[in-house]
C-alpha cells in the first residue's frame, strides 16, 4: 500500500437535510419541489434478470463493490492489491480495504456518494473509515439480505428504467417483467457498438452470433442490415424506444456502397480493414441505423469522448469496464456537424441526446445540438456523464447549457450505473441544481419567484423526460 490508515476524529456523518443547499431559497426549491419528484432513469446498466428474480443480494459487496470501477480506480491509486479489489480475497477484507480508502476520497464525488448511499439505503449516519468498517460491514450485510431489488428501486420513486442491451440479447427478462411488474417500467435500450467495431478480433464470431439469433445467414452488408432491422423490430415490439452508442466521436467518412460491401466481405474472409476502411464502415452502419431509428420514432443517444481499455494487462486479465478508461481528446465538431447534417438534409434525423466526456468540449456540444433543433426534432445536450457527473462537472454542464441553450427544456439526470445503490445520484443532482438556481436568485441574477423556478426544476427532474420520451 502507498498510504497509512487515517480516520476522522468524529464518526458522525456530514450528510444532513440541507446537504449542498447553501441558502434559504435553495432549501425551498429542493424540499418543496425537487425532492419528491419521480425518477426516469433513461440510461443505466442494471441487470433486468436481477430485477426480475428480485432476490436480495448475498452481501454488501455484491451490491456495492463488485461492479463499481469508480471505487476500483481509487483503491488501485492507493496501492491496494488487485486481489483485494477484484480478486478472490475474503469479502470482509475487500470491504475493509474500501473503508480504508474512503477517507482519502475527500473532494472526490465518491466521498459524497458513499455516505449518501449508506444513509439513504441503510440509515447509517456514520462515516465509513477503518474504525467503523467492521460495524458497518455487519450492519449493511444484515439489512441488504432483506432488501429486494424492486423495492430498492421503488424506495427512490423510480418509475421507468432503460437498460443497455446488445442486439443479440433475447430480452427474456424484459419480456417477463412487462408481464409481471406493472408499477415499475423496465425497457431495453439498443446498444449496437459491437456491430460497428469491425476491427475487433472477435468480430466474425459476433456476426455469426447475430445471424444465429435472427436465423439469418449474414454474408453481405445487405444481409447484415436486414438482420439489424429485424433485431430493432424485435426490440421495438418489446418496449424499446431508445438506442445508445458509446463512440470516440461521430463518424462521417465518405463511402460508396460498393466499398462498404467489399470491406465487409473482406472482413468475413479474415482481412482486417485499414483505418480509412474502418471509418467508412462505421460511418455507413451508423447512418443506416439512424435511418431505422427515425422510422421507429426512437430517441438516439451518443456517448462521445472516452478512450477505453488503456491498461492492456488488466484488459486481458479482467476484461473491459474495469476502471481503465479515460477522457479522450478526440476532434468532435466537424464530424458531428457532417453527421447530423447528413441525417437532417435527408429528413431522417430523430430526437437525439449527445453526451460529452471531455469538459473542454462542453461549449462545442452545447452549440452544435442547437443547430439542428426544430419543431419536429428535439436535440439535447446530455447531462454530465461518467467522470463529469460530480458537483463541478454537473455545474459546468448546467452553466454551459444555460449559456448556449435552453436549460428549462433539459431532460435531467441519469445514473449510467450497474449498481442498485446508485440512485442517490439523482438526489445529488437535484440538490446541486436547486443550489445553483437558489444562489442566482439570492444574488439578484434571477427573479425571486420560487413557484416559477420550482416548477422548472420539477420539469428538469422528471416532467421534461416524461414528455420527451413518451415511454
Amino acid at each position: 500500500m502507498h498510504y497509512l490508515d487515517i480516520s476522522f476524529k468524529s464518526t458522525k456523518s456530514f450528510i444532513n437535510d440541507d446537504f449542498l443547499l447553501q441558502n434559504k431559497i435553495s432549501k425551498i426549491l429542493y424540499h418543496d419541489y425537487a425532492k419528491s419528484m419521480p425518477i426516469i432513469d433513461y440510461h443505466n446498466h442494471l441487470s433486468p434478470k436481477i430485477i426480475y428474480d428480485n432476490k436480495p443480494f448475498s452481501n454488501i459487496n455484491s451490491a456495492w463493490l463488485d461492479e463499481d470501477h469508480y471505487k476500483w480506480r481509487v483503491m488501485r491509486a492507493l496501492g491496494i492489491d488487485e486481489n483485494e479489489i477484484t480478486g478472490d480475497a475474503p469479502e470482509k477484507l475487500k470491504f475493509k480495504r474500501w473503508a480504508q480508502a474512503v477517507p482519502y476520497t475527500v473532494r472526490n464525488p465518491l466521498f459524497h456518494w458513499t455516505h449518501l448511499e449508506l444513509k439513504r439505503y441503510f440509515n447509517i449516519n456514520t462515516l465509513l473509515q477503518p474504525s467503523t468498517a467492521d460495524k458497518i460491514f455487519y450492519q449493511t450485510n444484515e439489512l441488504i439480505s432483506k432488501m429486494e431489488p424492486v423495492e430498492m428501486l421503488k424506495k427512490f420513486n423510480v418509475k421507468t428504467l432503460c437498460t443497455t442491451d446488445d442486439p443479440t440479447d433475447d430480452l427474456e427478462y424484459h419480456i417477463k417483467l412487462s408481464k409481471n411488474e406493472k408499477s415499475l417500467k423496465v425497457f431495453p435500450g439498443f446498444r449496437p457498438d459491437n456491430v460497428l467495431n469491425i476491427c475487433d478480433e472477435n468480430y466474425i464470431e459476433y456476426i455469426n452470433k447475430l445471424g444465429s439469433i435472427d436465423d439469418t445467414k449474414i454474408d453481405s452488408y445487405e444481409s447484415l442490415l436486414n438482420s439489424l432491422s429485424n433485431r430493432i423490430n424485435f426490440f421495438h415490439t418489446n418496449g424499446c424506444r431508445i438506442s445508445d452508442h458509446g463512440l470516440e466521436s461521430l463518424y462521417s467518412q465518405q463511402y460508396s456502397m460498393l466499398e462498404i460491401e467489399k470491406i465487409f466481405k473482406n472482413r468475413l474472409s479474415g482481412r482486417i480493414p485499414n483505418s480509412k476502411e474502418d471509418l467508412q464502415f462505421k460511418s455507413c452502419v451508423l447512418f443506416d441505423l439512424c435511418k431505422i431509428y427515425f422510422k421507429k420514432g426512437w430517441t438516439q443517444q451518443f456517448h462521445l469522448g472516452a478512450i477505453r481499455n488503456n491498461n492492456i494487462s488488466l484488459l486481458k486479465k479482467l476484461g473491459s469496464d474495469i476502471g481503465c478508461d479515460s477522457i479522450g481528446d478526440f476532434t468532435q465538431a466537424k464530424a458531428m456537424s457532417d453527421f447530423f447534417n447528413n441525417l437532417n438534409t435527408k429528413g431522417v434525423l430523430t430526437n437525439t441526446i449527445v453526451y460529452n466526456l471531455n469538459p473542454a468540449m462542453n461549449e462545442i456540444f452545447a452549440t452544435m445540438v442547437g443547430n439542428f433543433s426544430s419543431s419536429k426534432v428535439s436535440m439535447q445536450f446530455g447531462t454530465a456523464w461518467w467522470y463529469l457527473d460530480q458537483k463541478d462537472g454537473i455545474e459546468k454542464q448546467i452553466n454551459t447549457l444555460s449559456n448556449f441553450g435552453v436549460l428549462s427544456n433539459f431532460i435531467g439526470m441519469l445514473t449510467d450505473s450497474r449498481s442498485f445503490l446508485s440512485f442517490p445520484r439523482h438526489e445529488y443532482f437535484r440538490r446541486i441544481i436547486c443550489n445553483m438556481i437558489g444562489k442566482d436568485i439570492k444574488d439578484g441574477l434571477l427573479p425571486n419567484d420560487t413557484a416559477f423556478f420550482g416548477k422548472m426544476i420539477q420539469n428538469i427532474c422528471y416532467s421534461n423526460a416524461e414528455n420527451f420520451f413518451k415511454f
